[in-house]
């Protein structure tokens, strides 16, 4: 077997994913609408690759698959800022009318969105730091990671 396929294989599966969400970002500039995408999509992949990176630090997987969810939280981080600057003019966060704790992941400003990913990785940060010897802890980080990304449909389908 050529010793280049296992390499594109890697860039692919690393690349690949994050790419999807070009054509949506693409789609809610051309309209200057977010309207029929959920921000909670966003928050799901933002939060589930965060913390695929810390169960990388405990048990290390293939390296591709590290870079595919660093490049999953750039495409994220972008794709939200998208959303929020094209927020539709009638929207919940707009007139302080969420039905949301907090009005969670419902805030006006991106950088609010970008202070609590920041808090999430400082205590996700603090709890490895504290654990990260214990292969149960990082087991956890596992499950928890892709249990999260498996309930990635549910927001589009709730909208």
């Amino acid at each position: 077997m050529a010793s280049w396929i296992p390499t594109v294989a890697a860039v692919g599966m690393a690349i690949g994913p994050p790419l999807v969400y070009v054509d949506q970002a693409v789609s809610i500039i051309r309209k200057k609408d977010s309207t029929g995408f959920s921000r909670d999509v966003c928050a799901i992949l933002l939060i589930a690759n965060i913390t695929r990176c810390f169960f990388w630090l405990g048990d290390r997987f293939e390296f591709a698959l590290l870079m595919q969810s660093i490049l999953m939280i750039i495409a994220q981080l972008a794709l939200l800022y998208i959303c929020v600057r094209y927020r539709p003019r009638v929207s919940p966060e707009n007139f302080g009318a969420s039905s949301r704790p907090l009005s969670f992941w419902q805030w006006h400003a991106y950088a609010q969105y970008i202070e609590f990913l920041a808090g999430y990785i400082l205590c996700s940060a603090i709890l490895f730091l504290i654990f990260s010897r214990s292969e149960l802890y990082v087991m956890i980080l596992g499950f928890v990671a892709l249990g999260l990304e498996s309930t990635l449909p549910i927001p589009q389908l709730i909208r």
